[in-house]
């Protein structure tokens, strides 16, 4: 299974090979001749070995199941389109073998995964079949990874609310499921990224073991990116203002008391920015009279925000921040009083409140942009000199390129932002005439921080 393979077979082995003494010689042999080989990628070899270990002595090793994983996989990926069907029912079977002699090391949400998205893939059974497959791995989410299995399970659940099988509801409830798990996923990537990234720019060289953490967080947050985007577009036109506000309208007198169907209503309405309509209004008022919520009160600060009572307005924020125990939610709630200070000019409590967002998101690639632009407006009030001053500029860049690296959705804009702060920084021969070259720069008024002069 693609999730435990992360372990290293060698890791596996030396766990598992701590067999008692009742295995006999044959199964010890043929084990080591069966997996020396798929090591190799002698599949063809090494299957006939492992298959009678899996057979005579099916407790000596877990590595016996991953390397017959791989066996069976490669089978699959070369077999032609008639004789797959027998590959996946030997990878199921695997599967089951695996789970009978080694349940604590193979969690239900990656085996249920993985032989649903198999049995979709290579179209055994119906898709209401694989959807429920795919339900009853969710159930342990944890181990519920993998970006294809993530899109195929709600792909799945579209297509059968399009036939009439499944409800809209549950089509809603999964969405918001899936995305906060995607972007927990993406925060624990996003906080590898950033952690390599502050070690680079201090000046540190990076391990060869950290290089490749660094590639695979920036790769697979690239992948999730792409899959959320993907679910976003497989909802369509069901989560559309034109189609959500009928819909709740038609359900409010009948649903206005049912405190679950109002939450959902209303971030759904909020989500895809149908709050000009007077239903988003009734909605959060009726939700914040059965039950205030940081939701609610993060709301009820907008609305005063814009008819400018900003006392009430910033009390409502704060009272949202101290509700809020969703991470995602929280960090908007952050992110969301931080544009209120910005847009006042209160910069340093602009970028505390933008940080503190970026501590529950660390992927909110937004917060480190908007750092950027307040330390790039801030440069000729920042600097002792004319150099000083556009070496602001610098460390404005270093905010753009972490949000470029842990944020694909910002990725382009922040590139640009980028180089755009570079081009206004000290040019090389600055840089040499001023003989600047490798100088730590620190940085006064609200921005308090430093700059490392780059290099000639």
């Amino acid at each position: 299974m693609k999730s435990l393979h992360k372990l290293t077979i060698g890791s596996l082995l030396l766990g598992s090979l701590a067999v008692n003494a009742q295995i006999s010689d044959e199964c010890k042999t043929d084990a080591s001749l069966g997996m020396e080989s798929a090591k190799a990628k002698n599949y063809a070899e090494a299957e006939p070995y492992l298959l009678k270990v899996r057979q005579n002595c099916p407790t000596y090793s877990l590595a016996t199941y991953q390397y017959s994983e791989k066996i069976l996989r490669d089978k699959l990926k070369k077999a032609p389109a008639g004789e797959k069907q027998a590959v996946v029912n030997d990878l199921i079977t695997l599967f089951n073998e695996r789970k009978q002699h080694f349940a604590s090391k193979t969690p239900d949400g990656d085996l249920y995964s993985d032989i649903a998205q198999l049995k979709s893939d290579n179209k055994m059974g119906t898709k209401l079949e694989q959807y429920e497959l795919f339900k009853k791995a969710y159930v342990d989410k944890d181990h519920f990874t993998g970006p294809k299995k993530i899109y195929t399970y709600f792909s799945h659940l579209v297509d059968l609310q399009a036939e009439g099988t499944k409800e809209i509801q549950e089509v809603f409830s999964l969405y918001d499921d899936l995305t906060s798990k995607i972007e927990v996923e993406e925060g624990k990537m996003a906080t590898k990224i950033a952690k390599y990234t502050e070690k680079e720019e201090s000046g540190e060289s990076l391990l060869s073991k950290e290089k490749k953490s660094l590639d695979r967080a920036e790769k697979n947050l690239a992948v999730y990116s792409k899959v959320k985007s993907s679910i976003d577009r497989k909802l369509g036109a069901l989560a559309d203002c034109k189609y959500l506000i009928p819909m709740f309208n038609a359900e409010f007198e009948a649903k206005q008391n049912d405190l679950t169907w109002l939450k959902s209503s209303s971030r759904r309405m909020y989500k895809k920015e149908c709050t000009d309509d007077p239903l988003f209004l009734k909605l959060v008022e009726k939700q914040h009279q059965l039950d205030p919520s940081a939701a609610t009160a993060k709301y009820l600060g907008k609305l005063a925000s814009q008819r400018g009572d900003y006392a009430v307005s910033n009390k409502y924020y704060d009272e949202a921040i101290d509700l809020e125990t969703d991470p995602n939610e929280k960090a908007d709630a952050y992110y969301t009083r931080a544009l209120a200070f910005k847009s006042k000019g209160s910069y340093g409590k602009a970028r505390t409140y933008f940080k503190k967002a970026l501590q529950f998101k660390p992927s909110l690639g937004s917060a480190y942009l908007q750092i950027a632009s307040m330390v790039a407006k801030s440069a000729n009030n920042c600097g002792t000199d004319e150099f000083n001053k556009r070496a602001v500029y610098w460390l404005a860049a270093n905010y753009a390129n972490k949000a470029a690296r842990v944020d694909p959705s910002v990725k382009s804009n922040a590139n640009k932002a980028a180089a755009s702060y570079k081009a206004t920084a000290p040019s090389k021969s600055d840089i040499f005439t001023k003989g600047m070259q490798g100088k730590t720069i620190s940085i006064g008024c609200w921005i308090g921080e430093s700059v490392k002069v780059p290099n000639l």
